[in-house]
């Protein structure tokens, strides 16, 4: 275990990718602040940590509601007194329908949460970081692969990554100045239980159906790692990490 003793945060820690970097961060030293809509999960990654891991404080939040964020963030300060990590990784995946046929509610549900969220844990953040003592620390935000290109019928979902693009390069260049670093992780096919339908066959550009290649996610837990670990001088921009043979580098 290292012995730095920084403090993240991570939301969607209950789950997939969230809860994995969740449990990386506990492993290597973070004291970590699991935050997710539902306990239980949030109280099951804590123990699936284990008794020699470092403390997991475990906040139950709604990224898209402004009260619960900055209760979220103000508890963080009450017990572990600075931030030096924010994942910004909660997310939801509308349903996969006609763009045309998509309901105005679903639409908003993944702007409020994928995007709005991450802005408002983005900004409690900065507050902290740049108050704090040492000054600084570092943001990584969940890309995706669909903030590069979109799945058939993911027009809310791929939207908000996109968007989520310009709110690391913002981030990035607005943070300078308080020693604030802010990196994007995208990722390809990890396996979790959203994604274990690709192991059957899911719905490509051409409108065929075919299975993909999928990746552990104990990969993505080290890129995370590797990016949070770097001094605050030094920044992954962007990085993309995938199933080797998924289709999205060529045409499929």
């Amino acid at each position: 275990m290292n012995g730095h003793n920084k403090v993240a945060l991570v939301t969607g820690a209950g789950s997939g990718i969230g809860k994995a970097v969740a449990l990386a961060l506990l492993k290597d030293g973070y004291r970590v602040v699991l935050a997710g809509r539902r306990r239980d999960p949030l109280e099951q990654t804590a123990k699936d940590a284990g008794s020699s891991a470092s403390p997991a404080l475990v906040v139950p939040s709604d990224v898209s509601n402004p009260e619960s964020v900055r209760a979220l963030f103000t508890k963080t300060k009450q017990v572990f007194g600075r931030l030096d990590l924010l994942f910004n990784n909660a997310g939801v995946f509308p349903p996969a329908v006609p763009l045309e046929d998509l309901s105005l509610e679903h639409w908003k549900t993944a702007v409020d949460i994928n995007l709005t969220g991450a802005f408002l844990c983005t900004q409690e953040a900065i507050k902290m970081m740049k108050s704090q003592v040492p000054r600084g620390g570092r943001i990584i935000n969940n890309g995706s692969i669909s903030a590069h290109a979109p799945r058939p019928n993911s027009a809310p979902y791929t939207a908000t990554k996109h968007a989520i693009t310009g709110l690391t390069k913002s981030t990035s260049l607005d943070g300078r100045k308080y020693d604030i670093a802010c990196g994007q992780i995208d990722i390809g096919n990890a396996a979790t239980e959203i994604t274990s339908k690709m192991a059957t066959g899911v719905p490509q550009a051409d409108g065929t159906i075919a299975v993909e290649a999928l990746m552990s996610l104990n990969h993505v837990a080290s890129a995370v790692l590797y990016m949070a670990n770097l001094p605050l001088d030094t920044n992954v921009q962007f990085l993309t990490i995938m199933a080797t043979k998924m289709p999205f580098v060529g045409r499929g």
